[in-house]
């Protein structure tokens, strides 16, 4: 599964917005509508940012996978 289905995936699992999900992880609107359409990925820190989000709401994520790509 691409980076940009997985995002979308975890949001909608946590049943939020863009606009949720970018002040969750502590970015902008923008950006998580970039990472969902494939334009751009998170740098390695926001990655372990999204991480945590997931293990916290228990959201499955491996984020080895989406690092070593």
């Amino acid at each position: 599964m691409a980076f940009s289905e997985d995002i979308k995936r975890i949001r909608r699992k946590a049943l939020m917005t863009q606009e949720d999900f970018a002040k969750e992880i502590g970015v902008s609107c923008i950006t998580v509508t970039r990472w969902e359409t494939g334009k751009a990925k998170p740098n390695l820190k926001t990655m372990r940012l999204i991480d945590e989000y997931c293990k916290r709401n228990k959201i499955d994520f491996d984020v080895s996978e989406e690092i070593a790509d």
